[in-house]
């Protein structure tokens, strides 16, 4: 195969998002399809699935001759061939053929037919489209072919084709060693060279060494860039904030109650941050009413304590609004001008708002990420706090960086030791791992949505106990999804409404911003006894005397979101209850996740839990940010092997900026950037950045 130089690289390959050569060589097989040994027809039928099932069986070999071969054109235009061996008949189905390929089929020709047997009440063992050689083999034969490697592919590229150009790039591009020798001894793992070439050869249990080879190799990648990155933005200059005007003290000493140890430590540790005159970018995390946005108000009195300006972003309109309430709750009387910027302001009003940030007389402005657009301007920002951050793509938090402003994160999903020390490895992160006093775990029940009955009196009874209750649907006007129809919002309302009258607050999607913030804000003041609502209540409102949530379909949300909707309950005194619906039948994954609701409220096990559910791409949104993921590796099953790659990341990158230090230590710096270069393009795009 000619270098990309010399030859325009094939189209086709960058479908697959294979656009070097390396690339090629780490495009390891699906499965390997084993041409050695020969299966009869008639043993097939045993134990394979009929082709409405979803289950996909393994390739086998069969030598076959044809009966004969006709087109049909029920359901749909397709060749169909009879075929038979010494156990009995089969056939052959193809819905893509020409003429030659359909005269090939004659009567008494034999083939070996390789593929996925399945069965068909009306034809039998069946293969569609499989892969076909013409003759047959003897057995002596048979037992010289090797076993041939199956890769992810995509139309117009054959598997010939493509194994060809993976071998040929294995030949003339196979990576180097970049491990010392003594090193790779003591780690007790294969050289690259021979862990790719197995790979390639032959089917590996997910334990093995040569995985394990590839696996270090790509957590090690990671982790050198993502700390290039943190250690970048240590070069960045920020302005050092001592908070001379001691602004945080007085909204300490003004706070209805204490700090916990935990966050304490956590306003330790980022006041330590401000104080230095390089660029902060720290994310606290904690369980849901932990108390995260406290420590986020301190940063921002720092900040304004120092003559600077604050920015204070949430992900959604009702979330700014509820932060706002809450920091203009904090800082009344502490003389600090706050604006909000929502759409739907007049131009007067938010021109005189975007005139008094640009001019330095408002002092912190609240709002959703429309905060760091072009057209709003500060005169001197020195903190921006951004909700639900981590979320961010690594090139987006690259980019929030970008002139001189501390930047301080918050998580309101607990985060699992392996992923915080592998996706955020560019963050500082602060640990809220302690429920403030007085609040009682929240008492949760799984129902069947056949006994919702037994709700009506409870929640007729929570005007009397001077507490309010919120009911979650997951959609409104009874959408469908693939397997069933939820209950909608407005099915649920005519339900509730003649049993609750006025009582009853209903919130959904389709109300404007202001209207939602209008019903929102009547809640709070205890004007509805029952918020009715979509999952746009699930993060940040804080209603203390609301100590019922009601999740209806409960099976239909993730373990994350559960956790979130249970915290929104129990932020006062008392005892809260949190009631998961459920419709029956359950399947495995929702039956998981109940019970791990109902087994504990410890926001960090429940993330560990959603960690071996879902994978890190959906609990940190990397997929919807494009951020690539760690392709052969599972925080879970290799958790030992990714502390090693861990811990040598951290190594080679402290180390990354003095070539002496590296060849001290083994390393040819050479070989290091070739490693970054070769594994996913995240490594390639930080370094640029940096």
């Amino acid at each position: 195969m000619a270098t990309a130089a010399a030859k325009p690289w094939p189209e086709v390959l960058r479908k697959l998002g294979l656009n070097r050569p390396v690339d090629l060589v780490l495009h390891f097989p699906l499965r390997f399809e084993d041409e050695s040994t020969v299966q009869p027809l008639a043993s097939l039928g045993l134990g394979i699935w009929s082709s409405a099932d979803d289950k996909q069986g393994s390739s086998v070999q069969c030598q076959v001759e044809v009966i004969d071969s006709q087109v049909v054109f029920k359901p749909r235009r397709m060749l169909r061939v009879r075929v038979k061996d010494v156990s009995g008949e089969g056939q052959l189905r193809f819905i893509y053929f020409n003429a030659s390929m359909q005269a090939a089929f004659t009567k008494g020709a034999h083939y070996r037919v390789i593929g996925v047997p399945r069965y068909s009440r009306l034809g039998g063992v069946e293969f569609i489209h499989p892969r076909l050689k013409k003759g047959w083999l003897s057995d002596e034969e048979l037992k010289g072919q090797p076993l041939r490697a199956v890769y992810p592919s995509t139309s117009g590229l054959t598997q010939d084709r493509l194994s060809h150009w993976i071998h040929k790039a294995i030949e003339e591009h196979s990576p180097s060693e970049w491990l010392p020798q003594d090193r790779l001894n003591r780690l007790r793992l294969p050289s690259l060279t021979d862990a790719i070439k197995e790979l390639h050869r032959q089917p590996q249990p997910q334990e093995s060494l040569f995985w394990d080879r590839v696996r270090l190799d790509e957590v090690v990648a990671q982790q050198i860039a993502l700390r290039r990155a943190r250690s970048s933005r240590h070069r960045v200059s920020a302005p050092a904030l001592h908070d001379e005007m001691r602004l945080s003290e007085r909204l300490l000493q003004a706070l209805p109650f204490q700090l916990t140890d935990a966050q304490h430590r956590a306003w330790l540790q980022l006041r330590a941050d401000l104080n230095r005159p390089v660029a902060m970018h720290r994310l606290v995390q904690g369980d849901v009413g932990s108390g995260k946005t406290v420590i986020a108000a301190l940063a921002v009195a720092t900040a304004i304590g120092s003559g600077y300006q604050a920015a204070v972003m949430a992900p959604t309109e009702i979330l700014a609004a509820q932060l706002y309430l809450k920091f203009e709750q904090w800082f009344e009387g502490l003389g600090v001008e706050i604006v909000f910027l929502k759409g739907g302001l007049s131009e007067r009003e938010r021109r005189e708002r975007l005139a008094g940030l640009a001019n330095g007389t408002v002092a912190l402005a609240v709002g959703t990420h429309a905060l760091i657009q072009e057209s709003v301007q500060f005169a001197r920002l020195g903190v921006s706090v951004v909700d639900e951050q981590h979320r961010f793509g690594v090139a987006q938090r690259i980019r929030l960086r970008e002139g001189g402003v501390h930047i301080l994160g918050m998580s309101a999903t607990p985060i699992p030791r392996s992923l915080a020390m592998t996706y955020l490895a560019d963050l500082d992160v602060s640990v809220i791992d302690e429920r403030p006093p007085g609040r009682e775990p929240i008492r949760t029940r799984l129902i069947s949505q056949s006994r919702r009955e037994e709700l009506v009196e409870p929640l007729c009874r929570l005007r009397q106990e001077g507490s309010q209750a919120y009911w979650v649907c997951p959609v409104i006007e009874g959408q469908q999804d693939n397997e069933k129809a939820v209950a909608a919002l407005e099915e649920t309302e005519q339900w509730l409404r003649p049993l609750l009258g006025d009582e009853l607050g209903v919130v959904h999607g389709r109300l404007k911003a202001a209207e939602k913030q209008s019903v929102m804000q009547a809640f709070a003041r205890g004007e509805f006894t029952v918020l009715l609502a979509t999952t746009v209540i699930e993060v940040g409102v804080d209603v203390p005397s609301a100590r019922v949530m009601v999740v209806d379909h409960a099976e239909r949300f993730g373990l994350a979101q559960l956790h979130q909707l249970r915290g929104r309950v129990g932020r006062g005194s008392g005892q809260s209850s949190c009631i998961l619906l459920y419709q029956e039948p359950l399947s495995e994954s929702a039956k998981l996740r109940l019970r791990a609701l109902y087994e504990t409220d410890d926001g960090f096990e429940l993330a560990r839990r959603d960690l071996a559910l879902r994978g890190p791409g959906e609990l940190l949104g990397l997929k919807q940010s494009g951020e690539p993921e760690l392709r052969f590796t599972d925080l879970q099953r290799d958790e030992r092997l990714v502390q090693k790659g861990v811990d040598l990341g951290a190594l080679i990158a402290d180390a990354f900026d003095d070539s002496e230090q590296l060849l001290k230590l083994g390393f040819e710096p050479q070989a290091i950037n070739n490693l970054l270069s070769r594994w996913h393009r995240l490594a390639t795009d930080l370094l640029t950045s940096v």
